[in-house]
């Protein structure tokens, strides 16, 4: 089945390059197109799509606001951002405001195709040049005690410990069962079992706890 996109750009080039792209490749289908954030919650409501490829910066409403509004739908979609601005704050709002994943525009054509790919299958992609400063922000903002979090942490077991390092260098489910030899249901089983434990809502929480124990180092990260 293919995955369903929107594309949310205010330059006209952006988007039919981008739908270009996209439909020069299988297993994607371009489904509606918006010219600004308000634009992108009306294609949403219209096609439910399962990810909008957004902006940063556009008029009358902009990706991370548009991103916020999204969530708040029946089907919300997931949010790729795709930006020319090499913005860590701007990123991390991205970030927070729900989005999936935050890319620069002038990556490859396959990276983009395999970003689209890890986000439909729940995963969370962000460029090798953000990827850093996002920890290191998100990391004063996880909602778990310091004390209270070390507890949790001990009563993983390796298995655990292993995915959410994994989860920590941005692996999604389906790299991570090819990394640990498992099939993708016990990929799931061990992912929701550690946010169970350690009490946390999504994987960008868990990658900032992997983060933050020491489990994941700077030289782990993309280069």
């Amino acid at each position: 089945m293919s995955i369903r996109l929107v594309i949310a750009d205010d330059q006209a080039i952006i988007r039919s390059g981008l739908r270009m792209i996209l439909e020069s490749s299988e297993g994607f289908d371009v489904v509606g197109e918006a010219v600004d954030g308000a634009d992108a919650i009306v294609q949403a409501r219209l096609h439910l799509p399962d990810i909008v490829l957004m902006d940063l910066r556009m008029p009358r409403l902009d990706g991370v606001c548009s991103t916020r509004r999204l969530s708040d739908l029946p089907q919300p979609p997931k949010v790729l951002f795709l930006s020319t601005y090499h913005d860590e704050g701007r990123a991390f709002e991205a970030l927070d405001a729900g989005a999936s994943g935050f890319l620069l525009k002038d990556l490859r054509c396959e990276e983009l195709f395999s970003a689209i790919r890890v986000i439909a299958g729940g995963g969370q992609v962000f460029s090798p040049e953000l990827l850093r400063g996002l920890l290191r922000r998100a990391a004063s903002r996880i909602p778990v005690a310091v004390d209270g979090l070390e507890a949790k942490v001990a009563t993983l077991s390796d298995g655990e410990l292993n995915v959410l390092r994994l989860i920590g260098v941005g692996m999604a489910n389906t790299q991570i069962s090819r990394e640990l030899h498992l099939a993708d249901s016990s990929v799931k089983t061990y992912v929701s079992r550690t946010l169970a434990k350690l009490g946390l809502q999504n994987r960008t929480q868990a990658a900032v706890v992997a983060y933050n124990i020491g489990l994941v180092n700077q030289r782990d990260l993309p280069a």
